[in-house]
Order: C-alpha cells, then sequence, then structure tokens
C-alpha cells in the first residue's frame, strides 16, 4: 500500500563504525506496511520525533536512516535524506530518539508478530487503508504507525458516528449504572462506543452498547494477543468474535504499559466524534482522554455525581473550569456528539510529547516508593521497567524502558546506591526488601 509521503531513495550504504550496532534487518525494510509495522514495535505510542521522521521521509526510508545512523551518527546527519525535515527536528533531540530505538533494532521482524495476528484472525491497518479511521490524522506527528486489530476491522465504518465513553476503573454502581444506560442510549440512537477496554467506567460502558445491540471499540494499551485486563477476557473476546473490535497501536507482545495506557488515551479521543466522562475521582486517568479531546478541539462532556462523592470530583472538576459541557442522558450525549464530523481541530503538531519509555508494568500494579522517585526521572524510569519479581539484563532493559544504554545505566546507578536495586551476574532486579515496602505503601 502507497505511503502517505512519497518514499525517498535509499542511502548511498552504511558505515561500519559502531562494531556493535545491527548488521541490517532481517526483512524487507521496503515494504511500507511492513515497515510500518516495524515502526510500531520500534518506537513508543505518541513519539513525535517518529512521526516526523516518518511523515518527512516514509517508513521504508525513516527506517533505513535509523539504521545508518546507529552505525554512523555522523554521517547519518550529513546524508542528503534528512533536507526535508529542516529545522523541525534538531539533530540533538534526533541522535537522542535514535538512542531511544537502537536496543529495539537488532531483534526487529515485524513478520513474527504479523503471523500471531494472522493466527488470532485479526488485521493490520495502516494510514491510506480505506478503513483506516481518518480522524486519526488530527494528531498529527503523533498519529499512530499501524493499528492492530482483532474483530470488525473497518475502523472507519465503526468510527464514523462514535462516542467514547470512559471513566475510573474504581468506579461506583452509580457510574456503572449510567455507563451502561448512556451506551445503550447511544447505541440506539446508532452511535459506536468507544472505550479502553478496562475495568469500571470502560468495561460498564461495552457491556452497555453489546446490550443495545450495537458494536464497540476497545483501544487497548498492550497488544491485542493479551486481553488485559485479566478479568474482561470473556468481554474482550467478545469484542473481537463479532461485537466490535479490539485495537491497539503496539504489537503482539506488548505489554500494558502505564505509559501506554495514557497514550493510548488520545487515540481514544481523537477516533471519537466526542469523548464523555462518565466518572473520574480528582486524579483519575480518564482525565487525560479528557485533555486529550480538550487539546484536540473535540466536544467534551461530563456527567455529574454527588457532591459527597469522591468518584465525580474529576468531573466535577471538568465542570467546573468550563472545559465540558453537563450530560446526563443519551440523548445529550448524541447532541454533543452528532453535528461533529471530524474534520476541524488543531493537532499537536510536532511538540515533544512527554516521556517515552514512561511506563509501569502491568504485572507491577504498585505505587513507585517515595524514595525512588525523590531520584529523578531517569531512576523512575528504570525502576517501572524493572519485573515484579526476576531479575532483567540490561538490554531487556533498555528495551522495555524506551531508554538509550547511557541513560539506563545513570538510572541503575542512583537505584543501586540507594540499595533499591541489586545486579546479580550481569542482571538486575529490584531489592525484595524495597518491594515489600513498595506493597506497603
Amino acid at each position: 500500500m502507497p505511503e502517505r509521503a512519497p518514499e525517498q531513495a535509499r542511502g548511498q550504504g552504511m558505515a561500519t563504525t559502531r562494531p556493535d550496532a545491527p548488521a541490517g534487518l532481517a526483512f524487507d525494510a521496503g515494504d511500507p506496511v511492513l515497515a510500518r509495522a516495524a515502526w510500531s514495535r520500534l518506537a513508543e505510542p505518541a513519539d513525535a520525533v517518529a512521526g516526523t521522521l516518518v511523515a518527512h521521509l516514509g517508513a521504508p526510508a525513516a527506517l533505513e536512516w535509523v539504521v545508518e545512523a546507529v552505525r554512523d551518527p555522523a554521517r547519518a546527519l550529513r546524508g542528503s535524506a534528512l533536507e526535508p525535515l529542516g529545522s523541525e527536528v534538531a539533530a540533538d533531540r534526533l541522535m537522542e530518539a535514535v538512542a531511544r530505538w537502537a536496543p529495539r533494532l537488532d531483534r526487529l521482524d515485524p513478520r513474527r508478530e504479523l503471523r500471531v495476528l494472522e493466527r488470532l484472525g485479526g488485521t493490520l491497518l495502516v494510514p491510506d487503508d480505506p478503513r483506516w479511521p481518518e480522524r486519526l490524522a488530527v494528531l498529527g506527528a503523533e498519529e499512530p504507525f499501524a493499528l492492530w486489530v482483532r474483530g470488525e476491522p473497518d475502523l472507519a465504518a465503526l468510527t464514523e458516528r462514535s462516542v467514547a465513553l470512559v471513566g475510573a476503573r474504581a468506579s461506583s454502581a452509580y457510574g456503572d449504572h449510567v455507563a451502561a444506560d448512556l451506551a445503550a442510549g447511544v447505541a440506539d440512537r446508532g452511535f459506536t462506543v468507544v472505550s479502553g477496554g478496562a475495568y469500571g467506567i470502560d468495561a460498564a460502558a461495552h457491556r452497555g452498547a453489546i446490550a443495545g445491540d450495537a458494536p464497540t471499540v476497545a483501544v487497548l494499551a498492550g497488544g491485542v494477543d493479551r486481553f488485559y485486563p485479566p478479568g474482561n477476557q470473556d468481554l474482550l473476546r467478545r469484542l473481537a468474535d463479532g461485537a466490535g473490535a479490539v485495537v491497539s497501536e503496539v504489537p503482539p507482545g506488548s505489554a500494558p504499559f502505564k505509559q501506554r495506557f495514557l497514550a493510548r488515551n488520545r487515540v481514544i479521543a481523537a477516533a471519537s466524534c466526542a469523548t464523555v466522562v462518565v466518572e473520574a475521582a480528582w486524579r483519575s486517568g480518564a482525565l487525560s482522554t479528557a485533555r486529550h479531546a480538550t487539546r484536540l478541539l473535540r466536544p467534551l462532556g461530563a456527567v455529574p455525581g454527588p457532591v459527597t462523592s469522591g468518584t465525580s470530583t474529576g468531573c466535577h472538576a471538568l465542570l467546573r473550569d468550563g472545559s465540558a459541557v453537563c450530560v446526563t442522558d443519551a440523548a445529550e450525549v448524541a447532541e454533543l456528539a452528532g453535528p461533529y464530523d471530524g474534520t476541524t481541530g488543531d493537532g499537536p503538531g510536532h511538540e515533544e510529547t512527554a516521556g517515552a519509555g514512561r511506563a509501569v508494568r502491568a504485572v507491577a500494579r504498585r505505587r513507585i516508593p517515595a524514595e525512588v522517585a525523590a531520584l529523578g526521572e531517569r531512576a523512575r524510569q528504570v525502576w517501572d521497567a524493572l519485573p515484579a519479581r526476576t531479575s532483567a539484563g540490561l538490554d531487556a532493559l533498555a528495551r522495555t524502558a524506551g531508554l538509550a544504554p547511557a541513560e539506563l545505566l545513570v538510572g541503575l546507578g542512583a537505584l543501586e546506591l540507594h540499595g533499591h536495586v541489586v545486579q546479580e551476574g550481569g542482571r538486575w532486579r529490584r531489592d525484595r526488601r524495597d518491594g515489600g515496602r513498595a506493597r506497603g505503601r
């Protein structure tokens, strides 16, 4: 399938000044679909530097340039391939990004993940596929490179008239009831319900849409081969088996990290005609979806709750500061979303998105200890990437955290100095005593 940007001529060969650099790619990097699938593994979601590079060079040429940049940075920066970028991405910022991507290059082969997707009966969508949801273009450099889909692959049709219903995982009975009622009501009015497949409000919204005999889309933070959270596996399987679609911008085998949960929220907001926050506490993750909707100039609604309920304080804040309009039933949600055609709004351009790789492993769903948080951003990123109960080598940690090796060592050094991690035979693990303190928080 053709790329949106014309593919540039291939590089003039690659100098071998770094013997530790990848010898080359194991697949046909000139294939635009394979190249985009590879970028969905190589870069973390919402990596605006990667998005800018791909937009200007095309996915195949951008991938080949990264391989050359890992081998010989000076030569890659002198090459003519970067001329279309102009001054949009500074050289130092570009090379920082290359250092983030490099640890994932040597094992990069999207054909493996495509075989997994094929076994699951799924579909890979890329921009320019007529089934691609065109509203995602508003994300600019943060638009996903590809979408891995199980269930109905025509996301363009599914999301043409759609509403995002989101909210707290730790929802109340009131919030669950309202979410299901709103979902069934907008489904009856011809809208697809989009949400995140999580516990609480998300699950209630999906179930309400199914009860209304309408399709619903779950956007996951991890790969579509792993239905997460485990307690919603039956629900997500229903979507994949015909009740809608399960979608992810990261390939099969990808774990649902905290940063990926936050990044997928931009996809939920961008793909929908409007977003409604049904129930959210003051610091609920659902509020990040609301912020994305506001940034993209998507209509935003919020459902009021009891003034004494802590689970509605986030909704009340949105209403108080004028970010959202008050919605109380499906008719008001449909009114909010109905006239909108999804063609307006200023995307994020090429602004740098915060913290690629700032992730919390799903197997370690607990707070970062205050002592670790006080050590700075690198230490927090490395702590998040460390397995909860086992150890990991440097290469694996670099890939998981999305950090350059030098940045990884800075974080590990700080953690080791303060007794939060230990090294055993070249592998690193969280100090078990520290883990115990974390569990107690």
